[in-house]
């Protein structure tokens, strides 16, 4: 989710004759159709929130479904641990921009069907170090190379994991030459690619949003201390205890085809977004989602962007750490190492490749009290966004996580002000609590 221009228009006309410009899916008047609702979702009055209330959530996500540049869209919302909304809309594979495949042919968006949340996957990778940490593996304030001597070289010496996990390690990217897919897995090419990178600012002194980087390092320093990869970590560590399907970095081979498409939509960035884009990023809007579509990468483990998730168990997932690390009566994290985790790094800081002004914790983005990700008067939400509308996150004031998987991705487009409508009907609906969990142990 990118920040809106004050003057952009809420709709822009379709192009007479030709293809959409901006690059839109056909919208039916009737929604309900295409709507899919899960069976888990409880009554919102248990959780102390209102059928209204939930209903203007929903409302939102049909409203922003109309814009066209979102061929799925799926929503979970937990309030207190209750599953009080767990609905899709649309369809995961063959309903993108101009798809000539007929309805029966087509894949529905039911809330079953996974999708990759792209940098969300950097609040699951900052957990799972941070597992390690309050474990005694490793600790956050050591220096890289003393788990990685190979990432000394130029300039890296100083550059701390918790440098790292907060974007502050002055390494924002590498060679666009390391996302090959067909090297992807190959784990001594990427350390030789990260080993490599030079420091562009001195370690500590700068915000730069890591897009890739900083995930290969992650992932590099929990296998020397462990001896497995981070998806075998993750896994053993969290997600079998919990008993979590999906929600690791990318999927069997037999998944693949259970899997939602991305799809390029909106229309193309021009300079000067484009290129802040592609120096993010580190390759063209477009580039990037094709390849998220491709087996390669989604059979590969990219610590910073390919973790496969539905809606609800992203809202699962930081529904954990919401409740102080403990979930369905299995304790995973201490609630300390979560405060400790969430503390703020940079304060509303212009991020040097994002060029605009965040919070950043230790592997997390904050809320605010205006210019929030999570809706307004958020300041202790937590979570993180992922390419480009994809959403996770945990309110503990209002006992809230939420996760919003989106397949459409649109750089800068008119429907960001009802994206921005969504987050703010989430927090309005649930009042704030006395004492969050997180902060009652």
């Amino acid at each position: 989710m990118l920040p809106t221009p004050p003057l952009l228009p809420l709709r822009l006309p379709r192009s007479p004759i030709g293809p959409d410009p901006l690059r839109r899916i056909r919208v039916p008047r009737d929604l309900a159709p295409l709507v899919h609702r899960s069976a888990h979702e409880e009554d919102p009055a248990s959780a102390g929130m209102t059928t209204e209330g939930v209903e203007r959530i929903w409302d939102a996500v049909e409203r922003l479904y109309r814009h066209g540049v979102h061929p799925a869209i799926g929503l979970c919302v937990r309030r207190e641990g209750r599953v009080v909304l767990d609905r899709s809309i649309g369809w995961a594979r063959g309903g993108g921009p101009g798809s000539d495949v007929p309805e029966a042919d087509r894949m529905p968006a039911t809330p079953d069907v996974p999708y990759c949340i792209f940098s969300a996957s950097k609040a699951i990778t900052a957990t799972v170090v941070h597992l390690l940490d309050e474990r005694g593996v490793l600790h956050i304030g050591d220096r890289v190379a003393e788990y990685v001597p190979e990432f000394a070289g130029r300039g890296k010496h100083r550059i701390t994991i918790d440098h790292v996990l907060s974007h502050r390690a002055g390494i924002p990217n590498i060679r666009k030459e390391a996302i090959d897919l067909e090297r992807i897995g190959d784990r001594a090419f990427l350390l030789g690619e990260i080993a490599d990178a030079m420091v562009r600012t001195r370690p500590g002194s700068r915000l730069a949003y890591h897009a890739v980087s900083g995930g290969f390092v992650l992932g590099e320093i929990v296998h020397r201390v462990t001896g497995k990869d981070l998806r075998q970590v993750l896994q053993e560590e969290l997600l079998d205890p919990l008993g979590f399907r999906w929600t690791n970095y990318g999927v069997a081979p037999q998944d693949l085809d259970a899997v939602g498409l991305a799809s390029p939509t909106g229309p193309p960035p021009l300079p000067p977004l484009s290129t802040v884009l592609d120096r993010a990023l580190g390759l063209p809007l477009d580039a990037v989602t094709e390849i998220s579509n491709d087996p390669r990468f989604l059979r590969a483990i990219v610590p910073a962007g390919n973790v496969v998730s539905t809606a609800n168990e992203l809202s699962r997932f930081f529904d954990l750490l919401r409740a102080g690390g403990e979930l369905d009566g299995v304790r995973i994290l201490e609630p300390r190492t979560i405060r400790r985790a969430i503390i703020e790094r940079s304060h509303h800081e212009v991020d040097l490749s994002l060029v605009a002004p965040l919070r950043h914790a230790s592997g997390y983005m904050l809320g605010a009290k205006q210019l929030s990700l999570y809706g307004p008067d958020t300041e202790m939400a937590f979570g993180h966004l992922g390419f480009t509308n994809v959403l996770g996150w945990a309110d503990p004031r209002r006992e809230l996580a939420v996760g919003l998987v989106t397949s459409g991705k649109p750089a800068l487009a008119p429907h960001l002000p009802d994206l921005r409508t969504l987050t703010v009907r989430i927090a309005q609906a649930a009042p704030k609590v006395e004492q969050p969990a997180l902060y009652a142990a």
